[in-house]
């Protein structure tokens, strides 16, 4: 059987778009079938590939994005385009990792790792629309910037990446959908449906992953997931929070009440 962990890292590995979405596809295929030996101890060497396109540039520079005009609209999907790829990198990324974690760590982030492919590829058939393309705008890296800073953690990486920066994406769904609808964009503000319902789900096993991770330390999550914010000087939450998605992926009320004060 081949290695997962050199499939992964081929994957993340390669900057064509194309082939990045192939390889991610065809490895959750042969996942799925029982192909890949995820006990395999070998050592890859990991190394995120990114076509030349976008430009990426810090997130201050990136210019706003209103959609009342075309070309507003074109770069407000291409912001979210990016984040998808994105995502799929940071999914293949936990997978390839972290070592010695159970089998369902790696089943649920493979799965998660084609999810993102899915919405990268309806997203890129709305920018497509407008006459755009992934790579016409320019974009950050910020996402990958704090996996970077938790690489060495998968408690960090699931608190902070999953738990907290694709969290926030839960709060400003919503409004971009909003704002998509009174230009009369429809077709993009359904698409973004499918996302918002699929990253409850990414979200929730970021939380699952962070509260067993944590039981095995005995720490208590809540606390410790405030800590790490302050720890790696993290972005709060977007408010308004969306309380009901967050709380479809395991957020406490509580919690919830404590994130939203102003401290």
């Amino acid at each position: 059987m081949e290695s997962l962990f050199t499939r992964l890292a081929a994957a993340l590995a390669t900057p064509d778009v194309a082939q990045k979405l192939a390889l991610t596809e065809a490895l959750a295929e042969d996942w799925k079938n029982g192909r890949l030996d995820w006990c395999d101890e070998a050592t890859v060497e990991l190394h995120c590939g990114r076509p030349d396109k976008p430009e990426l540039v810090p997130p201050k520079l990136v210019p706003q994005r209103s959609p009342t005009t075309v070309e507003g609209r074109a770069r407000l999907l291409h912001a979210i385009v990016h984040i998808e790829f994105s995502a799929i990198n940071l999914a293949l990324d936990h997978a390839a990792r972290f070592r010695g974690l159970p089998k369902q760590y790696y089943a649920d982030w493979i799965v998660v790792a084609a999810e993102e492919a899915y919405h990268f590829r309806i997203l890129r058939e709305r920018l497509n629309s407008l006459g755009h393309d992934y790579g016409d705008f320019p974009a950050h890296a910020g996402l990958w910037e704090m996996a970077m800073k938790t690489a060495d953690d998968p408690l960090a990486r699931m608190a902070l990446v999953p738990r907290l920066l694709e969290a926030r994406g839960l709060d400003a769904t919503p409004p971009i959908q909003r704002r998509l609808e009174q230009v009369g964009d429809q077709a993009s503000a359904r698409v973004l449906d499918i996302i918002l319902r699929d990253e409850i789900g990414h979200v929730g096993l970021g939380d699952q992953w962070f509260r067993q991770l944590c039981n095995e330390r005995n720490l208590e999550p809540e606390s410790t997931y405030r800590d790490l914010l302050r720890q790696f000087k993290a972005p709060r939450p977007i408010t308004p929070m969306n309380e009901s998605a967050r709380l479809a992926a395991g957020f406490s009320p509580a919690e919830l009440a404590v994130l939203a004060e102003k401290v």
